[in-house]
C-alpha cells in the first residue's frame, strides 16, 4: 500500500471509532476529517473545499428549507385525529395507513423534522388509541427511513451516493431511479410491521403520570429553614444548600404567599417553606447541620402544581439541537426557558443525581416544571425550524393549519420533484423553490438560515472529501479488489452484491449513514470498474443499504430521537429489526440484479 492509502484508511478508522463513540460531534468530525486530508496532501485545499460548494450539499441544504416550509404550514396537526380512529377501528389498517402517510412525507422532505414534529402527534395517537406509545414509535421512525429511500430528495444518503458518482465522472442519480425497487422495499417493510413487527414491539405503558414514569418519588422534598440555617438571609443562588446539594427550589411557600420557580436572587427567610429536588436521603444526612426540617417524599401531582401556577413538560431534544452537547448547566433552562429540571430519560438510564451535570444528546427526554403561563411560548419556539426540542406533554391547541401557504409549498415542491424529472439538475430546481417561497412571503431569509440543518451540511462536505480521497489515493480499488478475490469465487456478481450490501447495512447501524455512503461508494464504483460490469447494481446496494437502518436505535437519527420517548430498550430495536434486516437483504439481491442489471 501506498503511504497515502494508509493514510486515508487510518483517518477513516478513526473517523469510524469517532462517529460511534460518539466522543465528538459529527459535523466537527467532518471538519476534521477534510483538515486531515488536506494537512497530510492526501487531497489539495481546493479538493478539500470543494464538498461545501458541491451540488449534493447544496442541495441537501435547500431541501431542508423546503420541509421546513410545509411543516410550518401546520399541516401535520390534521393527523392526530384521523389516525387515532383507524387505530381504534381496525389497528392493522391503521397502521398501514399510518406508515403509508410517514413514507409519502420522507419521500418528498428531509425524515428528521417530519419525525420530530410527528412524536407528540404519535403519542397523543397512542393514547386516544389505548396503545402504547412503544407500539408506534418504532413504526414511525422505520417508516419515514423506508420513504426517504423512494426518491432521490428523500435523504441526505441519496446525494452523498449520487455526489461521490459525479466526481467519479458518472452521471448522478436521477429523480426516480431508485422509486421501482423503493417501493417494493416499502411495501414488504409496511407489512412486516403490520402482521409481525408491531407483536415484536414492547406493550409497557408510560402511564399518564409523568412523575411516576421518571421515578421522581424520593426525589421531590419540602423542608423548612429553622432559626438559625445557615442559608436564612442569602440568596437562594448563594444558599450553601443550593450549591452543596444540586437542589432545585420549585416554591418557595412565606406565609400566605406562594412564589413559584423562584429567580436566584430571592432571598431565603426564616420559617419559609421549599419545594424542593434533591436526593430527600442527602437532605436528611445534612438535616442537622442545615437547620432545616424535612417533610415526606412529595408525589408530583398536577393539582398541586395548577395551585401553583406550574406544568410539567417534558421536553425531547432534536437532532439539530442547540442543545445537543451541552450540560444541563450549560444549557441554564431555567433562566432561558423558565423551566426547572427534575429527571432526564437517556437512553435506557434515568437520570436524578449530578442532573446538572449531565451532558445532552438527541433523543434525550427532560421532565421539568414551567410556569402555566411560559408553556405557550414554548411552543412558539417549538414551531421555529431551529427549534431546539419539541414539547411531548403539552400537546392542547394543535398549531393553525395554513391551507394557502400548505397549497403554495406543495406547488413548489411539485415543481421540483417535475423539473427534476426532466433532467433540470435537482440543485437548480431546488434553489428556485426556495427563492419562489421567499418572494411570495412564506419565508424570510432568516428562516432559510434557519432551517437548513448545518450539521448535516458539514458532515456532507466531509464525507464527500472522504470519498474522493478513497478514490484519488487508490484505496477504493484495493478495497474492491479484496472483495472481488474473496466473493467472486462464491457466487459471482451476486455474492459480491451480497457482500457490498451486507457490509453497508451492518456499518450503517452504528454509525452515520451518510458516512457509510461516503465510504462504501467509492468501493462500490472500483468493483464495477474492476470487473466490467455497470456500477448501477452496486451502487443500489449502498443507496439502500446505507439508510436500512433497523437493528440499533444509533445509527440512525429518527431511530435516536424515539429511543428515550417510547423508553425502549436497545433489545426492542433487534428483536424488531433482525428480521426485517434480513428480509431486505434477501429482496436486494434477488431484486437489484432485476431492475438494475449488471
Amino acid at each position: 500500500m501506498s503511504p497515502h492509502e494508509w493514510i486515508v484508511l487510518a483517518i477513516a478508522a478513526v473517523a469510524m471509532v469517532l462517529f460511534v463513540s460518539e466522543k465528538l460531534s459529527i459535523d466537527l468530525v467532518a471538519l476534521l476529517i477534510i483538515v486531515a486530508l488536506v494537512a497530510t496532501g492526501v487531497i489539495t485545499p481546493r479538493e478539500g473545499l470543494a464538498g461545501f460548494s458541491d451540488p449534493a450539499t447544496l442541495t441537501v441544504a435547500f431541501m431542508f428549507v423546503l420541509s421546513a416550509a410545509l411543516l410550518r404550514t401546520g399541516a401535520m396537526s390534521t393527523l392526530g385525529p384521523q389516525l387515532s380512529r383507524h387505530f381504534r377501528d381496525t389497528p392493522v389498517r391503521g397502521m398501514v395507513i399510518f406508515m403509508l402517510l410517514i413514507a409519502f412525507l420522507s419521500a418528498f422532505i428531509n425524515n428528521t423534522p417530519v419525525v420530530a414534529l410527528l412524536i407528540p402527534v404519535v403519542v397523543q395517537i397512542a393514547h386516544n388509541s389505548g396503545m402504547a406509545p412503544a407500539k408506534l414509535l418504532i413504526p414511525l421512525s422505520f417508516a419515514s427511513i423506508m420513504g426517504g429511500t423512494t426518491l432521490l430528495i428523500g435523504t441526505s444518503t441519496n446525494f452523498v451516493v449520487s455526489g461521490v458518482m459525479a466526481e467519479s465522472g458518472l452521471p448522478p442519480l436521477r429523480m426516480f431511479q431508485q422509486t421501482p425497487l423503493g417501493l417494493v422495499f416499502l411495501a414488504v417493510g409496511i407489512v412486516y410491521m403490520a402482521f409481525i413487527g408491531h407483536r415484536l414491539l414492547p406493550k409497557r405503558r408510560d402511564g399518564q403520570d409523568a412523575g411516576e414514569r421518571f421515578s421522581m418519588r424520593g426525589y421531590l422534598t419540602e423542608i423548612e429553614l429553622l432559626p438559625g440555617a445557615p442559608s436564612v438571609g442569602k440568596r437562594i443562588m448563594d444558599s450553601a444548600l443550593v450549591r452543596e446539594l444540586e437542589m432545585d427550589i420549585l416554591e418557595v411557600r412565606r406565609g400566605d404567599e406562594r412564589f413559584a420557580l423562584p429567580p436566584g436572587d430571592m432571598v431565603l427567610q426564616q420559617g419559609d417553606l421549599l419545594q424542593v429536588r434533591c436526593d430527600v436521603s442527602r437532605i436528611r444526612a445534612l438535616k442537622d447541620r442545615a437547620y432545616i426540617t424535612v417533610q415526606p417524599a412529595l408525589r408530583v401531582a398536577n393539582d398541586d402544581m395548577r395551585s401553583r401556577g406550574t406544568s410539567l413538560v417534558e421536553l425531547v431534544i432534536t437532532s439539530s439541537s442547540s442543545l445537543e452537547g451541552k450540560t444541563l448547566a450549560d444549557a441554564d433552562l431555567l433562566r432561558t426557558y423558565r423551566a426547572a429540571p427534575l429527571a432526564v430519560r437517556q437512553r435506557e438510564e434515568l437520570v436524578h443525581e449530578r442532573l446538572y451535570d449531565t451532558v445532552l444528546r438527541s433523543g434525550d427526554v427532560i421532565l421539568a416544571e414551567v410556569k402555566t403561563h411560559f408553556i405557550q411560548r414554548l411552543k412558539r419556539i417549538e414551531t421555529t425550524p431551529d427549534s431546539p426540542f419539541v414539547i411531548l406533554t403539552e400537546v392542547e391547541g394543535v398549531a393553525e393549519f395554513r391551507k394557502r401557504r400548505f397549497a403554495l409549498v406543495v406547488a413548489v415542491l411539485a415543481g421540483v420533484v417535475i423539473s427534476a424529472s426532466f433532467d433540470v439538475p435537482v440543485v437548480f430546481a431546488a434553489l428556485c423553490g426556495v427563492a419562489l417561497l421567499v418572494l411570495a412571503g412564506s419565508m424570510t431569509m432568516k428562516d432559510v438560515y434557519d432551517a437548513i440543518d448545518w450539521k448535516i451540511f458539514f458532515l456532507m462536505a466531509g464525507a464527500l472529501s472522504l470519498g474522493l480521497a478513497m478514490h484519488k489515493s487508490g484505496l477504493a480499488d484495493r478495497i474492491a479488489g479484496g472483495l472481488i478475490s474473496g466473493l467472486h469465487g462464491w457466487g459471482g456478481p451476486i455474492a459480491i452484491l451480497a457482500g457490498i450490501y451486507l457490509v453497508t447495512s451492518l456499518l450503517t447501524e452504528v454509525m452515520s449513514n451518510t458516512a457509510t455512503a461516503a465510504l462504501l461508494t467509492p468501493i462500490a464504483i472500483s468493483v464495477a470498474a474492476a470487473t466490467g460490469l455497470s456500477p448501477m447494481p452496486f451502487l443500489m446496494a449502498v443507496v439502500f443499504g446505507a439508510s436500512a437502518s433497523f437493528m440499533t436505535p444509533i445509527g440512525y437519527q429518527t431511530n435516536t430521537m424515539i429511543y428515550g420517548v417510547g423508553q425502549y430498550k436497545a433489545r426492542d430495536f433487534l428483536r424488531v429489526g433482525a428480521p426485517l434486516q434480513l428480509l431486505y437483504w434477501i429482496i436486494a439481491l434477488l431484486l437489484i440484479p432485476v431492475f438494475y442489471p449488471f
